[in-house]
């Protein structure tokens, strides 16, 4: 049995879409259930109930998980150790990202490598979704970590889903609005509005929704956002990622008629990554898994739970 197959069914089980699947994954929806389908006849079990509402696994199929896990676990350490012997943990990997993107995933990523890989260096590269896009189609970054943008990707690039988060607002405790269970777009027309800079993924989301918001400040960060709401300049615009938890005395409501933000991986498709940016660009798949599983026990929390831990 291909250890791959295992690892698209623990895609499509996890995301409960192929489509979704294949796009983490990085091959098409066909190429994907052509292969899910060699899957069942290679262990003689039907293991997914296909719907139009999605895929959900058989009894058989949930009976299967763990040692599926087990499998692609297994692959993995068996590679981590031919790449270690090989001295493939060698070279330069240059990244691009967002602000968010650069603390709740890349800076992990690196550490990681510090800690365990010294020998494989990295150059990290931060700014708007659109200028990281540029830099990897221009070849010089190996792949990026964004916000994913609106429209298409530009020809010549791929973006593979990572984290989906939802999007609202950072208040503080104190502001009229922080015992509400949720706020619309046309809620924040009369509020002073703290968000990231023009020309970012947020920035245009905004301004779709709120024909003449009143930003007050642009910033160039997550984490300035933070700061300024926290010090009562105004309502902050952005989704619930777990980012500069030090900043105290706030809380965050969802956007009802928002649609979530996804943070993706953005890359070329016309060249092959050196050894050391797939290394790389598999620990950044890896640490989004993390955040993705810590997102599901986060929202089974109940509110004032989440809350509490947000602060």
């Amino acid at each position: 049995m291909r250890v791959e197959r295992a690892r698209y069914l623990l895609a499509a089980v996890e995301t409960g879409s192929l489509r979704s699947a294949a796009e983490r994954c990085g091959v098409s929806q066909p190429a994907l259930g052509q292969q899910l389908t060699l899957l069942e006849e290679d262990l003689d079990v039907v293991l997914l109930i296909r719907s139009r509402h999605g895929v959900r696994p058989t009894a058989a199929g949930q009976a299967l998980l763990d040692p599926l896990h087990r499998l692609v676990e297994a692959e993995d350490a068996v590679r981590e150790a031919a790449m270690e012997s090989s001295g493939a943990y060698r070279g330069r990997v240059h990244i691009g990202g967002v602000s968010v993107t650069a603390e709740i995933i890349i800076a992990p990523v690196v550490g990681r490598l510090r800690e365990h890989h010294p020998g494989l260096r990295f150059t990290v590269r931060e700014g708007s979704s659109t200028d990281i896009e540029a830099a990897v189609l221009a070849g010089e970054l190996d792949f990026g970590v964004i916000t994913m943008p609106t429209g298409p990707a530009p020809e010549g690039l791929q973006r593979v889903p990572l984290v989906t988060a939802p999007l609202g607002v950072y208040l503080r405790l104190d502001h009229p609005l922080s015992g509400r269970d949720h706020v619309h777009w046309r809620d924040l027309a009369t509020w002073p509005l703290v968000t990231m800079r023009g020309g970012t993924v947020m920035w245009e989301i905004l301004h779709q929704h709120v024909p003449s918001p009143d930003v007050v400040v642009q910033a160039m960060s997550a984490r300035t956002v933070k700061v300024m709401v926290g010090q009562g300049v105004g309502l902050g615009i952005l989704a619930r990622l777990d980012t500069s938890a030090d900043i105290t005395g706030l809380t965050w409501i969802p956007l009802r008629d928002a649609d979530p933000i996804h943070l993706c991986l953005t890359q070329r498709q016309d060249s092959q990554p050196s050894r050391p940016a797939r290394i790389v660009r598999q620990l950044v798949r890896d640490t989004a898994r993390e955040l993705r599983t810590a997102s599901r026990e986060d929202a089974q929390e109940p509110r004032d739970s989440a809350t509490r831990r947000i602060q």
